[in-house]
This record gives structure tokens, C-alpha cells and sequence, in this order.
């Protein structure tokens, strides 16, 4: 099956009315993204922010008549005239195997790897089979990097983690992987908790996971803890991360801008020696995790 896109920057426009104008003439799909540069970091709980400066992009099947659409849109809105737009022809293909050109193997530390689809591994890596998903956490951002690579240089076996925020779940099932006895993963997004769930399936450590959906299931302290969220919401619940820390347990904290880590090691520095904190750039931000052990 053919497909076109309708794509507009929405400027000062409403976008729930031209969301509801865009479905009511038949699109599949309606995605926003960022039309400038600049990110939209840490939304409030329970927020879905827009960018300043937002596109808009309406899926339709491939024999939809556009023509007309961005007429009726100016009209439908009362605008002066026809808003800026284009339309684009996609090609159909298998869809759910294109990330696969921009995403291969990653080896993070000595052992690990995070390998998609069937890609291989060298002889003696730590494996984790993980395909790119609607819940954060594959590798390719420099924060889950970070700790992936802090992951594989601790000493694991036998031990007990929490991943507080765990998206995907990539976190839990390396250190599984990596030696640990048991893990809990945690995430409020249900949609991270049924990630987590299969990708943990796929990997054969269903049976040594457990996967909960708020910070109340959390039963009992933990050997490791990792927290790869954002700044706000470390700060935020600093107390509830380091009551599930065991004495002399080990913990890292990422998600972290580096203009933010002054504020986070204020925080956590009552309970924790940190080490010197690690820095990773991309683009134009640069990440930080920080890692230590909790004090006696």
C-alpha cells in the first residue's frame, strides 16, 4: 500500500483543532515534531508539551485526494489564506525493518553488547537482543550509554539491582545479563512497563525480573541502583532512590545535563561518595552520569 503526507509547520495555529480537521478527512496518523531547535527536555508529570516552534505530519493513504485539504483547512479555520504546506509521497516498504539501516550492534564497556534483530556479537560478549521501540532506552543516547558502560565494569554476580525509570528496560536485563541474581525495573509509563516485559521475554530473564509500575511496589533495598531519568525528577524523589540503596550499595544517576550536575550531587551528597562524574556530548548538549557508594 501507497502513502502521502501532509506536513505543515502550525505556527500560531491551534493544533488540537487542526488535528481534528487533519482525522476528520481521514489520516491515519498525526505526528508533531520539533520544526526548530529546541528540545523540550523535562515536561512536567502528566504533560505533553509542544515545541515553540512545531510541525505537524498527516499520514493518508496513497490514493487521498490533498488537493483541496489546505483550502478547507484555511477555511475551516478562517484563515486569511492557505496555510504553507507540502505534500509527500512515501514508499511503501517493511516499515518495521528500516530502523535496522541506522541501527547495528553497540559494545558498551568490555563485554556488553546491545545487538538488534539477529545481528551477531564476538564470541564471549554479553548479548542483549533489544529492537528500537516506544519506550526510551537502546543505547544510541549518550546517558543510556553511560550506564550501560558503568554496568559492565561493576562487579554483578550474585547481586540485586533496581532500574528506577527503566523505559525499555535495557538497563535490568544487561545487569541480568551481566550476573545479577534479580532485578526490579520501574517505570509510571505503561507503556515502558509492557516494553520491559517483552523485551525481557526475548532475552529468557522474565523469571528474574520483576516489573512494577509505581515507586509504591518497590519492596526492599537493593546492591545496585540506577536512575537514567532527568534532572528534575531526581531531584524530585532523591529520598525515595536512596531509601531503596543498600549500605554500601552502589548507584548511578544519569539523564543529567552538565550544568545540572551541581544541583543533583548537592542533593544525593548526604548518603553518597561520588566519584568524578563522566560526560558524554551529542549534537550540541552534553550528558553526565554520576555514580558512588552509599556511606555507612
Amino acid at each position: 500500500m501507497s502513502w502521502q503526507q501532509f506536513v505543515m509547520d502550525l505556527g500560531n495555529l491551534d493544533p488540537e483543532r487542526v488535528e481534528e480537521f487533519l482525522t476528520g478527512h481521514g489520516a491515519c496518523s498525526i505526528t508533531y515534531t520539533d520544526a526548530g531547535d529546541k528540545p523540550v527536555l523535562e515536561p512536567g508529570v502528566g504533560e505533553t508539551p509542544l515545541w515553540r516552534d512545531t510541525r505537524i505530519s498527516a499520514l493518508f493513504a496513497g490514493d487521498t485526494d490533498l488537493s483541496t485539504l489546505a483550502d478547507e483547512l484555511g477555511r475551516t479555520l478562517c484563515l486569511n489564506r492557505q496555510p504553507a504546506h507540502r505534500v509527500e509521497k512515501l514508499r511503501d516498504c517493511a516499515w518495521e525493518r528500516e530502523w535496522l539501516k541506522d541501527f547495528g550492534p553497540m559494545q558498551f564497556g568490555t563485554s556488553l553488547w546491545v545487538c538488534p534483530g539477529d545481528s551477531g556479537a564476538p564470541p564471549g560478549a554479553t548479548v542483549v537482543r533489544l529492537d528500537p521501540g516506544l519506550a526510551f532506552g537502546t543505547g544510541t543516547h549518550p546517558t543510556t550509554a553511560l550506564c550501560l558502560e558503568w554496568l559492565d565494569g561493576l562487579a554483578l554476580d550474585d547481586k540485586t539491582l533496581l532500574d528506577y525509570g527503566c523505559g525499555s528496560g535495557l538497563l535490568a536485563i544487561a545487569a541480568l545479563k551481566l550476573g545479577c541474581r534479580r532485578a526490579v525495573a520501574m517505570d509510571i509509563d505503561p507503556q515502558a512497563v509492557t516494553s520491559t516485559l517483552h523485551n525481557a521475554k526475548r532475552n529468557a530473564v522474565s523469571e528474574r525480573l520483576q516489573v512494577v509500575g509505581s515507586d509504591a511496589e518497590i519492596m526492599s533495598s537493593y546492591d545496585v541502583v540506577v536512575a537514567n531519568i532527568l534532572a528534575g525528577p531526581l531531584l524530585a524523589l532523591a529520598e525515595s532512590v536512596i531509601t531503596r540503596l543498600s549500605s554500601g550499595g552502589e548507584l548511578a544517576l544519569s539523564g543529567i545535563l552538565s550544568g545540572q550536575v551541581d544541583r543533583i550531587h548537592a542533593a544525593y551528597d548526604p548518603w553518597i561518595q561520588f566519584d568524578a562524574p563522566v560526560f558524554r556530548s551529542q549534537g550540541n548538549q552534553t550528558w553526565a552520569r554520576l555514580s558512588g557508594i552509599r556511606r555507612d
